[in-house]
């Protein structure tokens, strides 16, 4: 993304840009499912690192159709996140509270008194969140997660806690825009279990959030276990290692570092120098999960 782009540490593009070796490599790089990102000369994905001390603002993200209308054709913004590391009696602001109308929510956004509309999820580490575009939302300190969303920054605030920016002044709030995309039916969300849906000899792999843009699966490996893939040109894959050290064709991966790995790759391997555990990202065909529930 233009606000930060990641440079590769090692091997041939070892010092370039992501948006430079995706401009060489195209789909070899980020595969058939992903044809509109190399349209639109965007990586698919965004992962980022949030080190969360303080309350970040109450806000919504677009879905792609508001988005391309409204935000000179940019994306919309449906993300995750993964709890890294959270204090005692860290949470989160996930949806709202109770049933209400967009203008009973105007109304307690321009007098202030957000507050009881907005609904509280403790959160420990290990807990995953899906936030569909559309989600109120808020992190409220005390944690570090990691964040998997679309590869775009829009965002609408509607709170921001009496902060000031820069200049001293308070950051701008997008309220109208916030109230035309906020899901009113998000109410009350649980944070949900992982769904393990293949175990083996030294793995387990559990589904975490499945969307339209990604899918993100949590592998855990015992140590000495070799996990076998392919990447065969429909995505590419991005690996994280959050707990322990693993290997993957060569590269080492210790704890809190992500590979790319492209999506003409073939086949690799990850091997769990250690016990480990393991975050998996890659992107759905263009038209995924019509027939699902």
């Amino acid at each position: 993304h233009e606000d930060g782009t990641t440079r590769a540490d090692n091997g041939p593009y070892a010092g370039r840009l992501l948006t430079e070796v995706h401009a060489e490599l195209g789909l070899d790089l980020v595969g058939r499912n992903n044809a509109w990102a190399r349209e639109r000369q965007k990586f698919p994905l965004l992962i980022k690192l949030l080190d969360c001390k303080a309350p970040l603002s109450v806000q919504v993200h677009p879905g792609d159709d508001y988005a391309r209308a409204h935000e000179g054709d940019e994306l919309g913004k449906t993300e995750m996140w993964y709890v890294l590391h959270a204090e005692p009696g860290a949470e989160l602001v996930l949806g709202l509270a109770k049933d209400t109308t967009r203008e009973e929510l105007r109304r307690a956004i321009t007098e202030s008194r957000l507050e009881p509309y907005l609904h509280h999820v403790a959160i420990r580490a290990g807990d995953h969140i899906c936030v569909p575009a559309g989600t109120l939302h808020a992190i409220l300190g005390g944690s570090i997660m990691v964040e998997i969303q679309q590869n775009s920054n829009t965002t609408y605030r509607v709170y921001d806690w009496g902060r000031v920016g820069k200049d001293g002044k308070p950051r701008p709030l997008h309220v109208e825009k916030a109230l035309d995309v906020v899901d009113l039916g998000v109410v009350q969300p649980r944070v949900e279990a992982a769904q393990v849906v293949e175990e083996g000899e030294g793995f387990r792999r559990a589904v975490l959030c499945r969307n339209d843009y990604f899918m993100a699966e949590r592998i855990e490996l015992a140590a000495g276990s070799v996990l076998r893939g392919t990447c065969d040109g429909d995505t590419c894959e991005i690996w994280g290692t959050i707990d322990g050290r693993v290997e993957i064709s060569g590269l080492d991966l210790p704890a809190v570092r992500f590979a790319l790995l492209p999506a003409a790759l073939g086949d690799y391997a990850v091997r769990a120098l250690s016990r480990a555990t393991l975050l998996r990202t890659y992107t759905p065909p263009p038209r995924p999960w019509l027939n699902e529930q």
